[in-house]
């Protein structure tokens, strides 16, 4: 050591109180399992579940990935024809901050609202008004485990294939460079042709 220095080690700092233990990790997990199977039977044959939105992950990273949002937006439910507080009774979210940025995306949701429509059953809540076939469709419903209609998939793998003569022909560099000089040069090209027409006009006058 540099001058000879003598080590002055600090070891005598009571580390083992003020350890972080996590022992009651197991215990918790089956609680919260326990938790979850007493709520499932409470609220029968309800879906364990709402029924939420599929959406697109924010960035370009992730953006081909479709994943399940929080709620649905007011433009997806009237486009169903549900009512946003009658929607929030029968199981599905609604988000009143999401926007719809995509005819797509609109589609998609009300597609799975309308399904879940299909396949809701809804008892009146006066006895007197609930018919038999109501009753005995509420008595064999099973119920649903996660979303009630499930996310479709974002993107389908193709499968393997030969390399056709036509794309062993196409240069994908070659195609982006010229593409991106046309982009950058668009202005130049544009008041040139400007020019030139400005005085073809001139010399005629």
């Amino acid at each position: 050591m540099q001058n000879k220095q003598l080590p002055n080690t600090h070891f005598r700092k009571e580390w083992d109180l003020r350890v972080r233990t996590w022992f009651n990790q197991p215990g918790r997990k089956l609680r919260r399992r326990r938790a979850r199977v007493a709520k499932a039977a409470q609220i029968a044959p309800r879906p364990t579940e709402l029924l939420r939105p599929a959406v697109r992950c924010p960035t370009v990273k992730y953006n081909r990935k479709v994943r399940v949002g929080r709620g649905f937006t007011f433009e997806e439910l009237k486009a169903a024809g549900i009512n946003a507080k009658y929607a929030a009774t029968v199981g599905i979210a609604v988000d009143h901050r999401r926007r719809n940025r995509s005819e797509e995306s609109l589609a998609l949701n009300v597609q799975r609202l309308k399904a879940y429509q299909a396949k809701l059953i809804v008892l009146p809540r006066n006895p007197k008004q609930r018919t038999a076939e109501d009753l005995e469709a509420y008595k064999n419903a099973a119920q649903a485990q996660g979303q009630v209609v499930p996310v479709p998939a974002a993107f389908v793998d193709e499968a393997p294939r030969a390399v056709t003569a036509e794309e062993k022909k196409t240069r994908a560099y070659v195609t982006l460079r010229q593409a991106r000089g046309v982009h950058r040069s668009i202005g130049k090209v544009q008041k040139r042709i400007a020019d030139i027409k400005e005085k073809k006009e001139n010399a005629k006058k």
